[in-house]
């Protein structure tokens, strides 16, 4: 347990001339709960895809719970959940058969999983019609289903992209408070979120992006210095630029 949840150690990521991530450097404790933050196409999805096997890194080393994401990626992928942003569902299958697949190809008994899946399923509200296929899910029941998957076979290690989005208040509600009880509980969490109320009011640390590069990592009052000087909001825009005037020259 001495080896930290997450290990980066000069990692990049190089599509042709583009450099996805760029020397990304970061150590994530056991327990935390951390938010990674950027404006679109800052490699917060490219960051999680080469922590959890999706992706090769063109250089540097990542480590997840102490195992090399490349040579024990098997082993890694055992221990940790994973929402992907385009939530990785096989729309051919209803949300429960789903479900249960997950679960077999984590060991799990088809009595546990069915007990796990409707617990899961009754705390965020998921009521499919009995036999529709995910292809016939709306959006929101999608991310419902995949953030189950994720959370199905008890994961040390959580990665989400996007979780919140496409989601009613009141499930979003209840999803913030799963997640806070599994961080209370050690389990060590990250999520990629543009709702920044959400991530100031759950996340412990935070690690903002720009152009692959990490431009802060620690708390919200670390990173901005002083108790009381502004939100996440303020901070994130004083270290990643307020970007072009907003107005429009017609309107």
């Amino acid at each position: 347990m001495s080896e930290p949840a997450l290990f980066l150690d000069h990692v990049s990521k190089v599509f042709g001339a583009k450099r996805a991530v760029d020397d990304l450097s970061l150590t994530l404790e056991r327990g935390a709960f951390l938010g990674l933050l950027g404006r679109n196409g800052a490699g917060k999805s490219t960051t999680l895809k080469l922590v959890t096997g999706l992706l090769r890194p063109t250089s540097g080393t990542v480590r997840v719970l102490g195992l090399d994401i490349e040579s024990e990626a098997l082993a890694v992928k055992r221990r940790i959940g994973v929402m992907p942003e385009d939530m990785g569902l096989l729309d051919r299958l209803t949300g429960p058969q789903y479900l249960r697949f997950v679960g077999r190809m984590h060991g799990l008994e088809d009595a546990e999983i069915a007990r796990r899946q409707a617990e899961l399923f009754e705390k965020l509200d998921l009521r499919p019609e009995k036999g529709a296929l995910l292809c016939d899910y709306s959006y929101g029941m999608k991310k419902k289903v995949s953030l189950s998957a994720a959370l199905l076979h008890g994961p040390e290690l959580v990665f989400l992209d996007e979780p919140f989005e496409g989601i009613d208040p009141v499930t979003s509600r209840t999803i913030k408070e799963i997640l806070q009880s599994l961080s209370r509980k050690g389990v060590t969490l990250v999520l990629t979120s543009h709702i920044l109320p959400v991530v100031e009011s759950t996340c412990s640390l935070l690690a903002i992006l720009d152009e692959g590069r990490l431009k802060g990592f620690g708390t919200l009052e670390e990173l901005r210095g002083t108790p009381g000087d502004g939100g996440l909001e303020a901070l994130f825009l004083s270290l990643i630029g307020s970007g072009p005037e907003g107005s429009l020259s017609w309107l």
